[in-house]
């Protein structure tokens, strides 16, 4: 394992190259000083709404604008990330974002401008300048806003009031991560953090005692949390009433033109499924040799695999992984790793985490920090899935439709994890390699399928609450999550005092419907997976067709490219049995001498 104490210590073959973005910093400039020019030259195209011709001269020249200032930002952006703290840096980022600011205020005339015409008008420029024809979606998803906006300046007043009070996420999250003194573990501080490593730690009296230690304070603070939900909530219901949509939930699948039925298919689905989940429960039981199961042994890892992968070994493991999809993919994922797409090392200073980040015209380049285990090599599968997608995008889209719903794009990183998954069952070197390959899938799975509903369902309950003039407090949202545990876990899981207290952590009731996302994409993902895997090669046409298709067409269309309708429970139905597989597949392994 190769540990760098700082940038200059890493390889240049294990660092991005970003050449293809800018050689050096003078043509940085160059180029800042030249787009800089034109998001100025934007403002002139005030009032050309009302001529077809100036319409889409102004449409042209705004998507290369915009393409060439995300050029600036996402280059100053990933310099900053790969050195924090350097001061050219810091400013090169910030003067990108001060543009980006103006370019936004430069050309905020359009939308209000465009939804006041009348529909004979706006219809009338397609006939008039039949090349406008080009950008109609881009065009029908903001004129299909017509009757939720207001005017222009009760829309200014809306967002200056929303901007000002928005920040009950931020006050929870401070409260969490920043005020709330957890105490101490064997002499280190207990944090939001390090408390997920604790819950994997094998000494079950440990896990136990740090549970009740965070919890105890968790529930002391529960009604603040109550508070601060219900406040946020209260704010999304005013703005839904405002826009004249029936329902928070109505003006979500209004956004994402998604049919409600959809989400009403997978929620129950993976509901009257339930006991399929409960199979991974008796699963961790048996594995750990347990009588019963408890809430802090919820978060083990059914197996702990210590195989060390160098950078090559895993770009080696990723590419077989992927055979399954075709030489056309593979040539395409070869292109991440030939053409130093990632910047793998990880050095004091360096951004955590781990992203694939792209601007309309070029391939993406992806941060992460490799750690030489599988977790790594599965960052690596996922994030070359989201930049593969954009080059099968690029290559089939014009600019102004090389942006897809992330309702769409999970499902390219996704399916490449369970891909790596299923390689790895059948391939690994070791018994403990094959487990950790299956557990890998399942642990995405129960979080992000059977995980993502229950919690967004109990999403659905509180902000139905709210709409009927009901308050969301601490007992109202114990009391929803234990019914919702319960139903999950059967009678699986020796519930404690603390089980109701699981909403408090969740930051996803902060970001307005976005667990439902997750669960589409895994089960779009997993389904598409087990299909190629069994050799259906059309699916694996649709699949590339899939990847190919660009923001021209809705999430719930792009879906239909695979031969899969969201409203229908067979896909929902496939991934549950892949899952269930996955569950028998263990134990089949587990068994093995």
């Amino acid at each position: 394992m190769n540990k760098y104490k700082s940038r200059k210590d890493v390889p240049e073959k294990y660092k991005w190259d970003l050449t293809d973005f800018f050689k050096d910093d003078k043509e940085f400039n160059i180029e800042f000083d030249s787009v800089k020019k034109e998001v100025s030259n934007l403002k002139k195209y005030v009032d050309c709404t009302k001529d077809a011709n100036k319409l889409y001269e102004f449409l042209d020249k705004d998507i290369h604008t915009v393409s060439r200032l995300e050029n600036l930002y996402i280059y100053a952006y990933l310099i900053n990330d790969q050195e924090l703290g350097v001061s050219s840096s810091i400013e090169r980022k910030a003067s990108t974002e001060q543009l980006m600011a103006t370019y936004s205020t430069n050309i905020s005339f359009f939308e209000p401008e465009l939804l006041e015409l009348n529909s004979t008008d706006y219809n009338k420029l397609f006939k008039d300048n039949k090349k406008l024809n080009n950008y109609k979606l881009v065009l029908n998803k903001i004129y299909r806003n017509k009757e939720h906006i207001l005017s222009e300046r009760e829309e200014i007043i809306i967002n200056e009031l929303t901007s000002a009070m928005d920040h009950f996420e931020d006050m929870s999250s401070t409260m969490l991560n920043t005020l709330n003194n957890y105490g101490t573990v064997n002499g280190e501080t207990l944090t939001t953090t390090n408390y997920r490593l604790y819950m994997k730690n094998e000494d079950r009296n440990l896990r136990k005692s740090v549970r009740e230690q965070f919890s105890k304070v968790l529930d002391q603070y529960s009604p603040a949390s109550a508070q601060f939900l219900d406040s946020f909530v209260k704010g999304e219901v005013a703005v839904s009433k405002i826009h004249k949509h029936k329902s928070c939930f109505d003006r979500k699948l209004f956004n994402q033109n998604m049919p409600k039925e959809a989400y009403n298919t997978l929620r129950d689905t993976v509901e009257e499924n339930a006991k399929v989940y409960q199979k991974y429960l008796d699963l961790l039981k048996e594995t750990k040799g347990y009588d019963k199961l408890y809430p802090y042994d919820l978060s083990l890892e059914l197996t702990n695999n210590n195989k060390e992968y160098s950078i090559e070994e895993a770009q080696e493991l990723c590419l077989n992984a992927l055979k399954p999809l075709g030489e056309d993919y593979l040539s395409h994922f070869r292109k991440v790793f030939d053409n130093r797409y990632i910047d793998y090392a990880e050095y004091k200073g360096k951004c955590s985490g781990g992203y694939s980040f792209a601007p309309l015209d070029k391939d993406s380049r992806i941060l992460m920090s490799y750690n030489y285990d599988l977790d790594s090599v599965s960052t690596i599968i996922h994030e070359g899935g989201h930049n593969v997608h954009h080059q099968f995008i690029s290559e089939n889209n014009p600019l102004q439709y090389r942006e897809v719903s992330s309702l769409v794009s999970e499902v390219a990183s996704l399916t490449n994890e369970c891909l790596l998954s299923s390689y790895l069952a059948k391939n690994g070197r070791t018994k403990e390699e094959k487990l950790s390959g299956i557990n890998n899938i399942i642990s995405v799975i129960n979080s992000n399928l059977f995980g993502a509903v229950r919690e967004g369902h109990i999403e659905e309950d509180f902000y139905n609450l709210v709409e009927k003039d009901g308050t969301i407090t601490k007992d109202y949202m114990n009391k929803i999550s234990l019914e919702s545990i319960k139903k999950y876990y059967g009678n699986k899981v020796e519930l404690d005092n603390y089980s109701p207290l699981s909403w408090i952590r969740r930051s996803h009731y902060y970001m307005f419907f976005y667990l439902y996302s997750y669960a589409f994409c895994i089960a779009v993902a997993s389904s598409v997976a087990k299909e190629i895997l069994d050799g259906n090669k059309d699916m694996l046409n649709k699949y590339i067709k899939f990847l190919s298709t660009g923001g021209d067409v809705w999430p719930i269309d792009a879906f239909k490219v695979l031969g899969i309708d969201l409203c229908k429970k067979d896909v929902y139905k496939n991934a549950i049995k892949y899952y269930e597989d996955m569950i028998d597949l263990y134990r089949k392994i587990e068994k093995e001498n």
